[in-house]
């Protein structure tokens, strides 16, 4: 770890945006080397002019204004030239040693940013390429950082999505193997003919029977929970009445409420409120919703169903029941997959810990949303769906 230090250290000492002191010499000398090369060239072209002033005296007498400066330098030599050429030259040899030494003082930087870039693509991500006076190569930098942010992202993101897919796999292992261990045992007891009854033997059958019922059902919502992920999944839209949809649901639960002591009750805005989806993906939503607030509303009275239409053309569905209150620790957790609000994980209840998680992709396949709320008075789901679907049929 002190040898991955050190190397950080000295590879931002040696790659900083500031010259190092060979690069300042080599400027520098490759100064005075531009200025002798501007001597020569202007000595030369003095010597070439003189030649053709001598040679044409008639055509430069009448150039412009300047056809006196340009008779007096047939006799003159370099150094008794009239000073405002002296101070012109001056000024274009400046202008070109600085244009060199910047051109040169550029490649120095886009140097230092390669050499800078080797050490990020070395795994040293969080490294920053420090800033350049130079506009266009600032923004070159800004690009290469957007590019590394970018890129940091993505492996953050592909790590959690390996973290989702091992406890999905562990989740799965936990949960097909408890009730098959049964099916096994009970399973096991008849095949070896320990039992003394037919009956006995029987209800080993069945608690068999039962245990693999769960991991059908398991399987089924694994199934279906990697289905409705998928942003590509097909949907079988159809133009349906949301109220009456929700009002035949009721119906399906009622007998079942009943049992538990409470009351399932629809207020709409409307008496009808037709809206584009596929009801059976729909459905099974709100067979969730409602299934949940029967089996965790403990202690509560009443499921209520509320139905607005909203000005954005969206329909929104609250389905709230006035139980035991969600913790609100839990709340963020309520949608992702295997979460259950029990810290138990029994399988008593037959629950997979899938049924919100589905519920949340079917809604997002519809560019709809689901939230959850909870207080003293209802524990509330929310549901947003546009009434026109923005989704492609399947």
């Amino acid at each position: 770890m002190k040898q991955t230090n050190q190397f950080s250290t000295d590879h931002q000492a040696k790659t900083s945006l500031k010259l190092t002191s060979y690069e300042k010499g080599v400027l520098v000398g490759e100064g005075f080397i531009t200025a002798g090369i501007i001597v020569l060239l202007y000595y030369a072209t003095y010597q070439i002019f003189r030649i053709l002033v001598n040679a044409f005296p008639t055509f430069f007498e009448d150039f412009w204004f300047f056809g006196d400066l340009f008779i007096e330098m047939k006799d003159q030599s370099l150094f008794e030239v009239n000073p405002f050429v002296y101070i012109f030259l001056l000024l274009l040899a400046i202008i070109a040693i600085v244009w060199r030494l910047r051109r040169r003082y550029r490649n120095y930087e886009i140097r230092h940013i390669i050499s800078e870039l080797h050490y990020i693509a070395q795994g040293n991500f969080e490294y920053r390429i420090p800033p350049s006076k130079d506009s266009d190569l600032q923004e070159f930098i800004d690009s290469i950082h957007v590019l590394v942010d970018s890129t940091i992202a993505a492996m953050e993101e592909e790590r959690r999505l390996e973290q989702i897919k091992d406890e999905l796999i562990t989740n799965v292992s936990h949960d097909i193997r408890t009730p098959l261990t049964s099916v096994i045992g009970y399973l096991g007891l008849v095949e070896q003919d320990r039992y003394h009854s037919i009956e006995e033997a029987r209800g080993y059958v069945h608690t068999a029977y039962k245990k693999a019922r769960q991991m059908k059902t398991l399987v089924d919502d694994l199934f279906e929970y990697t289905t409705v992920r998928q942003t590509d999944t097909p949907l079988n839209l159809i133009t349906f009445d949301m109220v009456q949809l929700l009002e035949q649901l009721a119906i399906d639960f009622q007998i079942e409420a009943e049992e538990k002591g409470m009351d399932i009750e629809i207020h709409s805005s409307k008496e009808r409120l037709m809206m584009e989806g596929d009801s059976e993906k729909l459905v099974r939503v709100f067979n969730n919703l409602l299934t949940n607030a029967l089996k965790y509303g403990k202690g509560g009275k009443k499921i209520a169903i509320d139905i607005e239409q909203t000005k954005e053309n969206h329909v929104q569905i609250a389905i709230k029941n006035d139980g035991e209150p969600i913790p609100d620790e839990a709340l963020d957790q309520l949608f992702e997959r295997f979460y259950r609000a029990e810290t138990s994980r029994s399988q008593e209840s037959a629950s997979t810990g899938l049924g919100l998680a589905i519920a949340k992709g079917i809604v997002e396949l519809h560019s709809g949303t689901i939230t959850a709320e909870t207080n003293n008075e209802w524990t509330k789901f929310i549901i947003d769906l546009p009434l026109k679907a923005k989704v492609s049929k399947g």
